[in-house]
């Protein structure tokens, strides 16, 4: 470990737009010192916090809806402490994100990370990561498909906390009649998501 440049990354100077921040942020990755690398990308409802760790995509967070402070402190606490702004990294990511709201994705090609989501939210995930384009299921349905038809709340609970929404797609989980429900982006975000992939539900 490079203790001076772990020093200086600490300091912020990775944290700038400057040649010299990037070569950084380089090196930082090179030498190992980044094990979770985030930054920022559009979409049609405001900025989304998408971060990466060498296995894969870990968070997707909507910044119109919740601090990045707060979101970087829970990748610190819970994934690593050594988190840094390395936009380079999440370059695939951005890509496919965007071309998803631009209508030309229909499925995501990245791997995730699912160090946030344990226990029966695992399953309930997994589950929700299937879910095609156009297409949803029922809170219930979820649940059964997870191994416990009687869960519901549960799911629910699980999908309202998933931290890599859009790539894994809660918003596809509705309440009984179509009904859309609640989102962590809102439900009107919820709704102009499932308009937008051609979805018919009651509202």
């Amino acid at each position: 470990m490079n203790d001076r440049l772990e020093t200086e990354l600490r300091r912020g100077a990775g944290g700038g737009v400057g040649e010299g921040a990037r070569r950084l942020v380089d090196r930082a990755v090179e030498e190992g010192l980044v094990s979770v690398a985030y930054t920022r990308t559009d979409s049609p409802f405001g900025d989304l916090l998408v971060a990466t760790t060498k296995t894969g995509l870990v968070k997707v967070g909507f910044l119109h809806t919740g601090s990045e402070e707060a979101m970087l402190g829970e990748l610190a606490e819970r994934v690593s402490p050594r988190v840094l702004h390395a936009p380079a990294r999440l370059d695939d990511a951005r890509r496919q994100i965007d071309e998803y709201f631009g209508g030309r994705r229909r499925r995501f090609d990245l791997r995730t990370d699912r160090a946030l989501i344990h226990g029966f939210a695992r399953a309930v995930l997994a589950q929700t990561a299937r879910i095609p384009y156009g297409s949803f299921l029922t809170y219930a349905e979820v649940a059964a498909e997870a191994g416990n038809p009687r869960a519901h709340r549960a799911a629910g609970s699980a999908l309202a906390r998933n931290p890599i929404p859009i790539v894994i797609p809660c918003h596809r989980v509705l309440r009984s009649g179509g009904v859309v429900g609640n989102y962590g982006g809102g439900p009107e975000m919820k709704a102009r998501l499932l308009q937008m992939e051609g979805a018919e539900v009651a509202g």
